[in-house]
């Protein structure tokens, strides 16, 4: 529809260039404030309540199996490295497991380094760097929209 539309590909990335720039300049306003954009959760409580590893473990599989793109990314990618030899069914498991496992196993080296950087990333001061950062790369990501041809 928007390829066919050259009005509603207009309004659609008016759109969203407004809305990157009014949240870029949000950040950046509440950081000059002194304040953050969005409050910090105390370090000890949990983000959620049933917040724990079976429950975190359940919504990512759950997500993945129902997200259409990752059956796409599959069939798309994992043929061309099987072996004509090789059973197609069989090989396509192994080099998904394989898939699953380096994610998995990426997933926990980056939860354990968050975990340890937490405390240092939720001062207010860290937190006013990181929302003028993101402010400014965010407003200038809605500039950019806004100014870029078709």
């Amino acid at each position: 529809m928007l390829t066919a539309s050259h009005l509603a590909y207009e309004v659609l990335r008016w759109g969203g260039a407004g809305y990157l720039v009014w949240i870029g300049l949000r950040m950046l306003w509440a950081a000059r404030r002194g304040q953050p954009a969005e409050p910090a959760q105390p370090i000890d409580e949990p983000i959620a309540a049933g917040n724990d590893l079976l429950n975190g473990w359940r919504r990512g599989i759950l997500t993945n199996l129902l997200n259409p793109k990752m059956g796409a990314f599959y069939v798309a990618l994992l043929p061309q490295f099987i072996p004509a030899s090789a059973s197609p069914f069989a090989f396509g498991v192994l080099l998904t497991g394989i898939h699953i496992l380096l994610g998995t196993a990426w997933s926990a080296v980056l939860v354990v380094l968050a975990r340890r950087v937490r405390a240092v990333l939720q001062r207010p001061a860290a937190r006013r760097l990181l929302d003028r950062v993101t402010g400014t790369v965010i407003t200038g990501f809605g500039i950019r929209l806004a100014i870029a041809s078709r």
